[in-house]
């Protein structure tokens, strides 16, 4: 059994939650208010209050954990709340998982092709989701960090339009990491 962390707790952050769960792997994953925990908890998940936005929020959500899961290609808010989440969030975070018991990261980069889109509905039309160089600059953030500190990465490659080939693709490379 793995303890796997997810940040992003919308609705492809729960459904990989339940699968892993369903594997017997235990599961914490992160929502930004208490209004998730509902849903996160009927995943089979542990709910933790945090969000990258406010890194604090996020200590000791590392505890355990053997993968963690960044999964915020779909994540609204302002330009600069958006890039931080790719860039310095991303950044402080990848440093708090050296020297922990995480042996594997997955970060959700969709391919270029395929722009990032909301969970099914999503009624925040006025903030932004991140903009492929967004994602491509939080892509070589965490193949730097990873590299440098020898954690093996995977990336969720799926279009999150595609609820089913999204979650067979995190799935595939949370078991890749866990050399199942």
């Amino acid at each position: 059994m793995a303890r796997v962390l997810i940040v992003g707790g919308g609705c492809r952050g729960r459904r990989l939650a339940r699968e892993l769960v369903g594997e017997g792997h235990a599961v914490r994953v992160s929502t930004r208010a208490e209004a998730g925990r509902a849903a996160i908890e009927a995943a089979g998940a542990e709910c933790l209050i945090g969000t990258p936005d406010r890194l604090a929020t996020l200590r000791g959500a590392l505890d355990g954990v053997t993968i963690a899961c960044w999964l915020l290609a779909t994540a609204r808010g302002s330009r600069e709340q958006v890039r931080a989440l790719h860039g310095s969030r991303l950044q402080f975070s990848l440093g708090q998982a050296i020297d922990t018991t995480v042996r594997g990261f997955v970060y959700e980069a969709p391919d270029a092709d395929r722009p990032a889109a909301d969970d099914a509905g999503d009624t925040r039309d006025a903030q932004e989701a991140p903009p492929v160089a967004v994602i491509a600059e939080g892509e070589r953030i965490v193949r730097a960090a990873t590299s440098r500190n020898a954690i093996p990465l995977r990336f969720v490659r799926a279009d999150p339009r595609d609820l089913d080939g999204w979650l067979a693709d995190a799935q595939a490379a949370v078991d890749e990491l866990l050399g199942l």
